[in-house]
């Protein structure tokens, strides 16, 4: 059961890593720090939207449409922390205590 405690921590801490990847570059290309137009940057964005759209696309259908403001982020984010420490606090669990 440690296992399956400890591939899931790593599972959410990867996750956590991706989406503030994603954040972050998205923040860099919105204030023209970055340009989509060159190849490696337009790789990185485009892989790492395809890899988050699954978890986005969900979310995106329960909140109110805002115009040019993607809120979508920032919920799967709370979510995931929110999963996070729900893994953590219930550590015990998996080392049956």
């Amino acid at each position: 059961m440690i296992t399956l405690f400890q591939a899931l921590n790593l599972i959410l801490d990867i996750v956590w890593f991706i989406m503030i990847a994603h954040i972050i570059l998205s923040w860099l290309i919105n204030f023209q720090v970055l340009n989509i137009r060159q190849p490696l940057v337009a790789q990185i964005w485009y892989g790492l939207n395809n890899l988050l759209e699954p978890i986005y696309a969900p979310i995106r259908r329960f909140l109110p449409n805002t115009a040019g403001l993607d809120l979508a982020p920032l919920v799967a984010f709370i979510i995931l922390i929110i999963a996070q420490r729900a893994l953590i606090n219930n550590a015990g669990f998996f080392y049956g205590y």
